[in-house]
């Protein structure tokens, strides 16, 4: 048997009622949504259970609801007896990754990313930025395409996430004029993201100042689990290299695809997306089909990942 990684879901993944099954199940969950409610200024588990759904979208909410349903979902999967090996999380479920290594306690790590939302809201208060998923084209030819399109204003790879699908980011006028060029260069699709803001771009630098100050009131121990970081895609149980590679982040690109190549180099052989929705599964498809890829969301998944292990 090889090793087993868990991988935790970023923003975009939520919907409402997420956590909801499984919290009214299984007491572990339930105590993780009470810790993180009691932790922040807003009932988070109603938010996450009930919606509405524009609330859930806010970034500032979405970062936690996602953060507190991945943990509540890990915490079953280790009551289960499933142990991860090694750990990793896309952009925000980083900070889920996080959880799940020992390196913060889930009450920081709700506050860490509610604010961490509210920063990036912040960084582009005029709504001019956005993003594009680019489908069918080369990590490369993409990287082409955002030296064209800078032409018009700030445009740049947010996320490698498997062949075929990489996502850029920027200002819209550019990230519009990109997306163009894409479809030009072959691409099949070119898809403008219904996010709030141009996330993994150097428009989100001064976010990732501030949070770097927020990082200073706050506890990182030591990963009782080894992680790899979205920024480097490397295998690291170092906290200052784990602090760093988060503050790069937001303004970075998500290497996903070299992560998990990375964790399959390393060993792994199934990979579990622990939280919300099954876009990670979806991109272990493209990646490797040669690995088990399952996920945790509800009660059935839960009950299909136990019966394949």
């Amino acid at each position: 048997m090889g090793k087993m990684a868990f991988i935790f879901p970023g923003q975009g993944s939520q919907k409402v009622g997420m956590g909801a099954e499984l919290a009214q199940d299984f007491e572990v969950v339930r105590k993780a949504f009470a810790e993180a409610d009691q932790a922040l200024d807003i009932d988070i588990s109603e938010v996450c259970f009930s919606g509405p759904e524009v609330k859930l979208k806010e970034t500032s909410n979405t970062q936690p609801a996602i953060l507190a349903t991945s943990i509540g979902i890990y915490k079953l999967l280790l009551e289960k007896g499933l142990e991860p090996d090694l750990v990793a999380g896309h952009s925000l479920g980083e900070y889920s990754a996080l959880v799940a290594a020992g390196v913060l306690e889930l009450a920081d790590a709700v506050q860490l990313v509610r604010k961490r939302g509210q920063l990036m809201a912040a960084a582009d208060p005029s709504g001019e930025g956005t993003m594009a998923a680019i489908i069918g084209l080369s990590a490369d030819e993409v990287q082409k395409v955002c030296t064209s399109g800078s032409k018009h204003g700030i445009v740049e790879v947010a996320n490698f996430n498997c062949p075929g699908q990489v996502v850029i980011s920027g200002e819209k006028k550019a990230v519009e004029q990109a997306a163009e060029l894409a479809k030009e260069a072959g691409a099949k699709r070119a898809v403008m993201l219904d996010v709030s803001g141009p996330f993994h771009s150097s428009l989100m630098e001064s976010a990732g100042e501030k949070l770097a100050q927020e990082f200073e009131t706050i506890d990182f121990n030591e990963p009782q689990i080894p992680l790899v970081t979205n920024v480097k895609a490397e295998i690291t149980t170092e906290v200052d290299h784990i602090k760093d590679a988060l503050i790069e982040q937001i303004s970075g690109s998500v290497r996903w695809q070299e992560s998990i190549q990375r964790m399959i180099d390393a060993g792994v052989d199934t990979f579990i997306e622990v939280g919300p929705g099954r876009v990670l599964k979806g991109f272990m498809r493209k990646i490797d089909r040669s690995v088990t890829a399952l996920n945790v969301q509800d009660q059935r998944s839960l009950e299909k990942t136990l019966r394949k292990l």
